[in-house]
């Protein structure tokens, strides 16, 4: 009988029975990696978005009727005054056409007052006189179609406010109702322009307060009320805009401001689970993988997890679902991890 020798065990060879040796596999390397915790923590007070400065209302101004325009007196980003004149027709088409409606009214009139002499001779009948009546009735309602469009053929401005765009030139023609101006009309206050994801725009509600800052004004904080919230989607974008009435009275503002907004939810969530930004992988806006550290059959390994995310605050990120909050997510080093490799945590990134 053969018996093995200790020495070859030693050596790191595995006899099958006392005959041909086996080399022994290497186990599966340990990759180095930097942990964090992905921690439960309170929300940060209040919703940041950035936004810009618009009046409350803009007015599309157009002329009555189509023509030539005769002069605009106006540029883009010019102030007016409720009444002031902004823009005007040719008039010589305008007169021609007041022109001829008097002349048929006048016409009309002539034509009824004979009637009506023909009608006392018994000359005429009285359903001649009563269809010239109607004719004389049309011809000075047609007069006064005409003077209210001549009137027409000049844009005044409704309100106080800015000229915020300037869509035709003097000389060009337009259709009826074509706008030629748009303003703003800054009687009615100011307001901020801003968009906001799906999640915040559940958080927000009409009236709910917000803080407001001014890169034109700083060191300044302004007062800010919503006042309305987009219920669709821009397509584009994929956001919802909401609009934040400025409370304080500021002078000068003009349109295009940027303007930074905190906003105050009314009622604000509980506790969410926030991991450093760095951990994230094949992030999609939505949706992104991570690496946690687990522990399996005695051995620490890479656990790939797909997780939901939400807003960035500052250097984490809210995970909206996929983690509860305790793990030990890979910050640096996970580029090169595989699903279940052993690992060895040099320490917290």
């Amino acid at each position: 009988m053969k018996f093995c020798r200790p020495s070859l065990l030693l050596a790191g060879l595995l006899l099958t029975g006392c005959g041909e040796p086996v080399t022994v596999a290497p186990g599966p390397s340990q990759a180095p990696v930097r942990v964090s915790e992905a921690r439960r923590e309170a929300p940060e007070a209040g919703l940041r978005t950035i936004g810009v400065v618009a009046p409350t209302e803009e007015i599309r101004l157009s002329f009555k009727m189509g023509g030539v325009i005769a002069s605009i007196g106006v540029v883009q980003g010019e102030r007016v005054v409720r009444g002031q004149a902004l823009a005007e027709l040719d008039r010589q088409e305008v007169q021609a056409g007041l022109d001829q409606a008097r002349a048929l009214a006048q016409k009309a009139q002539r034509d009824l007052e004979r009637g009506e002499a023909l009608f006392a001779d018994e000359v005429a009948t009285r359903e001649q006189v009563e269809d010239l009546r109607t004719a004389s009735e049309v011809a000075r309602a047609q007069l006064q179609a005409a003077e209210f469009n001549a009137r027409l053929a000049r844009i005044e401005a409704p309100a106080d406010g800015v000229i915020l765009r300037k869509l035709a030139e003097q000389d060009e023609l337009v259709a009826a109702g074509q706008p030629v101006l748009v303003l703003g009309n800054t009687s009615s206050g100011w307001i901020v322009k801003a968009s906001l994801s799906d999640r915040e725009r559940m958080q927000i509600d009409l009236g709910d307060a917000a803080s407001i800052e001014l890169d034109a004004l700083p060191g300044r904080a302004l007062r800010g009320e919503v006042v309305e919230l987009a219920s669709a989607a821009d397509p584009l974008t994929g956001t919802f805009e909401v609009r934040i009435a400025i409370a304080d009275a500021v002078e000068g503002l003009v349109q295009g401001l940027v303007a930074k907004v905190i906003l105050e939810p009314a009622a604000a969530g509980g506790p969410v689970t926030t991991i450093p930004v760095e951990a994230l992988l094949e992030a999609d806006g939505r949706t992104a993988r991570v690496f946690i550290v687990a522990r399996r059959d005695d051995a620490t390994i890479a656990e790939r997890v797909e997780v939901r995310i939400g807003r960035l605050v500052r250097d984490r990120v809210e995970v909206l679902g996929g983690l509860n909050g305790g793990e030990q997510v890979v910050t640096e080093g996970a580029s090169w991890l595989r699903d279940g490799q052993p690992v060895r945590v040099l320490g917290s990134g």
